[in-house]
């Protein structure tokens, strides 16, 4: 597995916020979304192989029960299966976040947390915006993911206007557990955090969707490694 980094940390996102976990980073993306916080892990040559013992060993040394599979895009890489089988027998709680792009069956996790790609996501540059709606938003494999495992829905709002293409997501998906949906200001600094978290609150507000606070940009900014 292309492995960029692994470390401990507080899960800043999601109805886990708080939680202190293992995030293991894997390398590579097709998606080239422009607020992208983790640019350095798009390609895989960011990342060094690592075997799944290897990712285990490193996971071992932290005293840790939640696990959290990260990307880049770990639903693109064929090895994952077998890592989580090896995580659930040492007894992990295991969370895969991801754009919601690809679907496998029977993975042993205990959350798919997905962040499905609205057109707030599209990059500026033509070359990469083209790339990026080739895979930005699939109906089908949400409506697979959802109905296959335990999740939760994230949405990253730039502004208001953002709401309605939410909406219409969702009734597309059909099945959604509305309880599971949480919006997230668009933010890569506690400024901006702070500048749009009142809007994004309104919002939810409004819906009854919940509040994603960002955690990690609230405490660390957009550091790397936390």
């Amino acid at each position: 597995m292309k492995v960029n980094e692994i470390f401990k940390s507080l899960q800043g996102e999601g109805f886990l916020a708080g939680v202190p976990s293992v995030f293991v980073r894997l390398a590579g993306c097709p998606l080239r979304c422009k607020w992208c916080d983790t640019k350095y892990a798009w390609n895989e040559d960011a990342g060094t192989d690592h075997s799944t013992d290897d990712i285990l060993r490193t996971i071992k040394l932290h005293d840790c029960k939640h696990i959290v599979i990260t990307g880049g895009e770990p639903m693109m890489d064929t090895d994952l299966p077998q890592l989580l089988q090896k995580l659930k027998t040492h007894g992990k709680h295991v969370t895969i976040e991801t754009s919601g792009i690809a679907f496998m069956s029977d993975l042993e996790c205990d959350l798919m947390s997905i962040s499905p790609k609205l057109s707030n996501s599209l990059p500026d540059d033509p070359k990469l915006a083209s790339a990026h709606k080739d895979f930005s938003l699939d109906i089908a494999i949400l409506g697979e993911l959802i109905d296959n495992y335990d999740y939760q829905l994230k949405f990253v709002v730039d502004s208001h206007s953002n709401l309605e293409e939410i909406q219409r997501t969702l009734e597309k998906i059909e099945n959604v557990d509305l309880k599971k949906v949480m919006l997230m200001p668009q933010a890569a600094t506690k400024d901006q955090l702070r500048e749009k978290s009142d809007m994004v609150a309104d919002l939810c507000e409004k819906t009854g969707f919940a509040f994603g606070p960002r955690l990690h940009i609230m405490l660390w900014g957009n550091q790397k490694g936390r």
